[in-house]
């Protein structure tokens, strides 16, 4: 068996490639997201904005390749919602792009949900610095996804999302591989057909968006519709969770000025209240953006408000149900 450090001997040339080049080289040619578009060849050549309007009428298929695998996106939010409703944390890990993506996503949620940030967490082969400088080699090992998984200690209430453009690294498979064996729910998201990812998990959504406009460089239709996937996964799994009401974030963290009038604004948008009873229910409730609206569409008191939403587990609507029947 030859490692990974060996070298083949090209018959004929007398010089050497890496062991597995071909092997590997054969594998990114049946890859839709890697393969070569002839008719794109002279776009250096092409005025800046028909180059734009190229890439543009690219960017807008996207959205179609989504909307094709909605049905099973949606079965794989509902899943992951239903573990998170039990304790569970959202987890993705990816490579390069993919991974940066996923550690996007994660962060954004503490501002825009309130959740803690060990709930939704983002895992990117080669660590932190990754998301700034290529870690060579992180991408192809799937000792190092289960590692980092092992370190957040998977329970079964756990989703763990891995990411990938080709449907083939090393790291985001070990990571679904090892979270199933574990018994977290897992997810597989790629932009090719009859992955080794999607196989790899309960969940596989395979989004094709064709071949790129650069060849190879999947940060970018394949990147878009990744960025568009975790969106609604976050974003529903959130909305299940009643992280919202009805379209407005009451869940949002007030931590810099532009998020305390927004928190002003969606109790304005929530109530209809005046600026004077919105500052006296904020203020009642320490800037609690659900608890305000509850004290004032329920007309009860901040201490009333907050054990009502938990005993409803945050959904603001079955709170104010059980304050008015009619009412939610």
């Amino acid at each position: 068996m030859t490692s990974s450090t060996d070298t083949d001997t090209n018959s004929g040339a007398g010089s050497t490639t890496p062991a597995g080049y071909g092997e590997l080289r054969a594998e990114l040619d049946t890859l839709t997201t890697e393969a070569f578009r002839p008719e794109l060849a002279d776009i250096d050549r092409l005025p800046t904005r028909e180059i734009a309007k190229i890439m543009n009428g690219e960017d807008s298929t996207v959205p179609a390749a989504v909307a094709d695998k909605l049905p099973q996106i949606s079965a794989a939010i509902d899943a992951t919602a239903e573990r998170m409703a039990r304790g569970g944390r959202l987890i993705y890990a990816g490579a390069g792009t993919a991974g940066r993506l996923g550690v996007l996503d994660a962060s954004e949620c503490p501002p825009t949900f309130n959740t803690d940030p060990s709930e939704v967490v983002g895992l990117i082969a080669g660590g932190p610095s990754a998301m700034v400088k290529a870690v060579e080699g992180a991408e192809d090992s799937k000792e190092l996804a289960a590692a980092d998984l092992d370190a957040l200690t998977l329970t079964e209430n756990d989703t763990v999302v891995g990411i990938s453009a080709s449907g083939r690294t090393p790291y985001a498979i070990g990571a679904v591989e090892h979270a199933r064996a574990l018994g977290a729910l897992t997810i597989g998201l790629s932009c090719n057909a009859d992955s080794a990812l999607a196989a790899a998990a309960e969940h596989g959504l395979e989004v094709v968006v064709g071949p790129e406009l650069l060849t190879g460089s999947t940060r970018l239709k394949a990147g878009t519709a990744q960025k568009l996937v975790l969106n609604m996964l976050s974003t529903i799994t959130m909305i299940r969770l009643g992280k919202t009401y009805g379209n407005l974030m009451v869940d949002v963290r007030a931590s810099n000025e532009k998020l305390r009038a927004r928190s002003r604004r969606i109790v304005s948008l929530a109530t209809g209240a005046s600026d004077q009873e919105i500052e006296a229910a904020l203020a009642a409730t320490d800037g609690e953006v659900k608890d305000a609206i509850l004290t004032i569409l329920g007309h009860i008191d901040g201490p009333t408000a907050a054990t009502l939403l938990t005993k409803s587990d945050g959904h603001l609507r079955a709170a104010l149900a059980a304050v008015h029947p009619t009412t939610g």
